[in-house]
């Protein structure tokens, strides 16, 4: 098949494509008489200008093909699915996923039985969205059968074929369909890809929570992030996935305080904005969304913290030395949208960015080389030290604390 017309003809100066290491992997393939393309977000992503992280190949060679040629051509190789005709081959410590052209067999909603074609048309068809069903030849040509380059330069996020048979194929595409309309679209959904998502969500509970979570967290950080999410709340998809009706209005505010004080997008943040006013929501949400360690105790420490008082410099000085300068942040910007200056944000910002959190000078041995006994009073002690420290905007010297100790009983 001829390249479609609307498309470009070349992407052949991609710094990607022109790596040596790139280029040995499509050399190894081809060497055997076999034909490789690079295929999805690495296309689709040097068409629309953004940075290319993964590059993934499809091939007519079968999987066993790919890893005798590449092992002959010096290069490591990995059985990584070969059930699914992948096979990870590394170049020069750069990993390639390299997958045999497929079409489905049979779907249960979450994974495909697959067998091998030779037909570039028919793997394209099994894909999601169009934009993904782009590829190229070592050369920078490209390949573009579904017409993804149209829909690339429309921001138009399209199910390939039949939305609804593409979601019953998987029903993680529902999620993957907002995720992308947020991150590559303009900001409005395809509207018939939109009207299966709503029929087909219930199909949703065959998805386990750690693929949702990575889903709902990547729409949080998209360029359209504010208007998928309404979307979602609309459509009931956004209640379903986090077991509540998320804050979308509290969520968008957040959203737009971050851009005033032109701060990365932060996906925590923003699902802490959505869905958490009490230590339970944190509790639930993470159990929901089975977050990883790190993101509960987020949102959870955000609960203990949201009412610190943070009126003056000394007070976000001493917050950030108890909390942290993330969860001092996530404090003010919360409680910004509540109030209407946003004065504290910016000074919690500020602060957080210019002065250093210092380290208490004082620790255990110093009280022991000072006679005090090994024990609880240790810790009291030191805790009492480190109030006075605090109560003088940590102004006391190693010195004078050590001096205070003069005052103090040892507890013997």
């Amino acid at each position: 098949m001829q390249v479609n017309d609307v498309s470009p003809t070349h992407i052949g100066q991609a710094e990607w494509l022109q790596l040596p290491t790139t280029q040995a992997v499509f050399t190894a393939i081809t060497a055997g008489g076999f034909r490789a393309r690079a295929v999805g977000g690495a296309v689709r992503n040097t068409l629309m200008g953004r940075p290319v992280a993964d590059i993934d190949l499809a091939t007519n060679a079968h999987p066993e093909d790919v890893m005798r040629l590449a092992l002959a051509a010096g290069l490591s190789v990995h059985e990584t699915g070969l059930q699914h005709g992948t096979v990870t081959v590394i170049s020069s410590g750069t990993a390639f996923e390299v997958t045999t052209l497929r079409k489905d067999v049979a779907t249960d909603g979450r994974h495909a039985s697959v067998a091998f074609t030779t037909d570039w048309v028919t793997d394209a068809s099994r894909r999601d969205f169009t934009i993904n069903a782009l590829y190229c030849d070592a050369d920078g040509t490209i390949y573009d059968p579904l017409d993804g380059y149209g829909d690339v330069t429309a921001q138009r996020v399209r199910f390939i074929g039949d939305p609804v048979a593409r979601i019953r194929e998987d029903y993680l595409r529902i999620l993957r369909f907002y995720r992308f309309s947020a991150v590559f679209g303009d900001g409005a959904l395809d509207e018939v890809g939109h009207d299966a998502v709503r029929t087909e969500q219930a199909g949703l509970q065959q998805i386990s929570a750690e693929r949702i979570c990575n889903e709902i967290l990547k729409t949080l950080v998209g360029a359209h992030a504010p208007a998928i999410l309404s979307a979602m709340a609309t459509s009931g998809v956004l209640a379903r996935v986090l077991d509540r009706d998320g804050d979308v209005a509290r969520c968008h505010a957040l959203i737009e305080l971050e851009r005033m004080l032109e701060l990365a997008p932060d996906a925590v943040r923003r699902l802490l904005a959505l869905g958490v006013f009490t230590r339970l929501d944190a509790e639930q949400l993470a159990v929901r969304l089975r977050l990883a360690n790190t993101d509960r105790d987020r949102l959870t420490k955000w609960t203990e913290a949201h009412q610190t008082c943070l009126s003056d410099d000394r007070s976000i000085r001493a917050a950030l030395y108890r909390m942290g300068s993330q969860t001092v942040l996530d404090v003010a910007l919360l409680r910004a949208m509540q109030e209407e200056p946003t004065d504290a944000a910016e000074r919690v910002l500020l602060t957080s960015r210019n002065w250093e959190i210092p380290s208490f000078p004082i620790a255990g041995h110093d009280l022991l080389l000072r006679g005090y006994s090994a024990g609880p009073m240790i810790g009291k002690t030191l805790r009492a030290l480190e109030t006075v420290w605090l109560a003088s905007d940590f102004k006391l010297t190693r010195e004078a604390l050590l001096a205070k100790l003069d005052g103090m009983s040892h507890g013997n």
